[in-house]
């Protein structure tokens, strides 16, 4: 009887990861445990700067070859670009985290309620979290089909894109300093990331690529505590995530561990959506 190493199905030695948002609050964790899982790592920000300077930290903490790039997800010519500049350099494309998500450079555009949301907020939106979804995993698709190694994507979602937001959290609530909400087209667009999710891993089922998402529950990121007490109040865990508990999932779903595991979406909330 062979022996199966379990533990090994979670290692990704050999492995190249590329990690959109990957300069964010929750990325920065992400692209750190893809590195010291052994995967070298492709860092990918709207903010190239801060793309390199994760990618340097990623160098000097884990000793994992890792470039830092600047990438629009929205434009398919700075996607297409980043793509080929990370199969340049490491040959191939084994995991996509598809992680980049955007809550608009106007807040009070972002933020404005829904009676009087313009279309034009809109489709800001809606261009990097459903549009960027779609062209970075266009382009990373056809590499892992081009090389027919298979491969892992991993698009994050969101809790709001499977159950609608409790009004009542955001009584009192803030982030950094202003009153917030959850916009429709928040929700509406990581509604969309599932399906998309859905779609693409019965169609490249049968060529070895899995593709699922990651549902994170919410985790501390400049939110006052009026919003940390009623939303903790709200989980039956009683707490908010740390972000190592979301990239903990994201490496299961990232390497061989999952091999069997697509079209899902892995919901890692404390248990908010089971009320």
């Amino acid at each position: 009887m062979s022996r199966v190493s379990y533990l090994a199905r979670y290692r990704l030695y050999g492995k190249v990861a590329v990690v959109t948002g990957g300069a964010g609050i929750l990325g920065r964790h992400f692209c750190k445990a893809l590195a010291e899982s052994g995967a070298a790592v492709v860092v990918l920000d709207i903010d190239g700067n801060a793309a390199q300077i994760v990618a340097q930290e990623l160098v000097e903490s884990y000793g994992t070859d890792a470039i830092g790039l600047e990438c629009d997800v929205s434009s398919e010519v700075s996607a297409r670009a980043a793509v080929a500049a990370a199969c340049n350099e490491f040959g191939r494309i084994d995991i996509l985290h598809n992680n980049a998500a955007s809550k608009s450079d106007d807040l009070d555009a972002f933020f404005a309620p829904f009676e009087e949301y313009s279309i034009e907020e809109w489709r800001r939106v809606m261009a990097v979290n459903v549009d960027g979804m779609f062209v970075m995993a266009q382009q990373v698709g056809k590499q892992m089909l081009r090389h027919s190694q298979g491969g892992s994507i991993i698009q994050t979602a969101s809790i709001y894109g499977v159950t609608g937001p409790d009004q009542r959290i955001y009584e009192g609530s803030e982030y950094l300093g202003r009153a917030i909400n959850t916009p429709a087209v928040y929700s509406a667009s990581k509604a969309a990331v599932i399906g998309l999710t859905r779609h693409l891993a019965t169609l490249w089922a049968e060529r070895n690529i899995r593709v699922n998402s990651l549902t994170p529950g919410g985790a501390r990121s400049g939110q006052n505590a009026a919003f940390v007490e009623r939303y903790s109040a709200r989980v039956p865990m009683g707490r908010m995530a740390n972000p190592d508990e979301i990239a903990c999932a994201l490496l299961f779903l990232a390497s061989d561990a999952s091999s069997y595991v697509t079209g899902q979406n892995i919901v890692v909330d404390g248990g908010l959506t089971a009320w």
